[in-house]
């Protein structure tokens, strides 16, 4: 291959992020509901029955599918199936930081205000519930923090012979926070804990 060959190659490309095409996407969003003379945030309970993390605390969200024009139509249109609004009623839709998981996953947070919400109809099969949580509360409450360890652990025939050190390599460990959130006593930890945060962070922002 000529050099010339190799710089066409390179010209005009946009960089993403590595290996991100084997990545499973999605996207979710952070409903703001105007109630009782305050700004609250809408979560929801997962149905009981669901395969993955049954019960827990999420915002309405789901895979990006390949109908979907963009990561925004997928947290709208996730966000109208699951809570039984109308997609007119979700409005103000703005991005978020997008978080790349150590589990092959790339997460698309957006935010957006539910108007005229009315009486909702959860999907069931989805949703168990839904409640909300006051802003005022959420900015003046720290969550509680936890680390998490993850232990590097090579399989039975890594050829440790390849590599300088061998089974003695200084291997980079890392670790990761978990922050859980109390409210009217519901948890809201994991990805919903964080996303939270970086909003929270972001409308404090002085």
């Amino acid at each position: 291959m000529h050099l010339d060959q190799v710089l066409k190659k390179l010209q005009n490309r946009t960089p993403g992020i590595l290996g991100g095409n084997r990545y499973s996407k999605f996207a979710v969003l952070l409903p703001l509901i105007e109630k009782e003379d305050d700004l609250h945030v809408l979560f929801e309970v997962r149905a009981f029955d669901l395969r993955r993390q049954p019960g827990e605390i999420c915002f309405p969200g789901g895979k990006i599918e390949s109908t979907d024009k963009n990561e925004q139509h997928t947290a709208i249109r996730e966000t109208s199936e699951e809570l039984g609004i109308r997609l007119d009623q979700i409005k103000n839709v703005y991005p978020l930081d997008y978080i790349v998981s150590p589990y092959g996953t790339i997460i698309y947070p957006f935010v957006g205000t539910i108007h005229e919400p009315g009486p909702m109809k959860p999907n069931p099969s989805e949703v168990a519930e839904f409640f909300t949580v006051p802003i005022s509360f959420l900015m003046n409450t720290e969550p509680d923090r936890f680390k998490i360890h993850f232990e590097v652990k090579p399989e039975k025939n890594f050829p440790f012979h390849l590599i300088s050190g061998g089974e003695n390599y200084n291997w980079q460990t890392r670790q990761t926070e978990e922050l859980f959130y109390h409210y009217d006593g519901k948890v809201i930890w994991g990805l919903t804990a964080r996303v939270l945060k970086h909003f929270l962070e972001v409308i404090n922002d002085q």
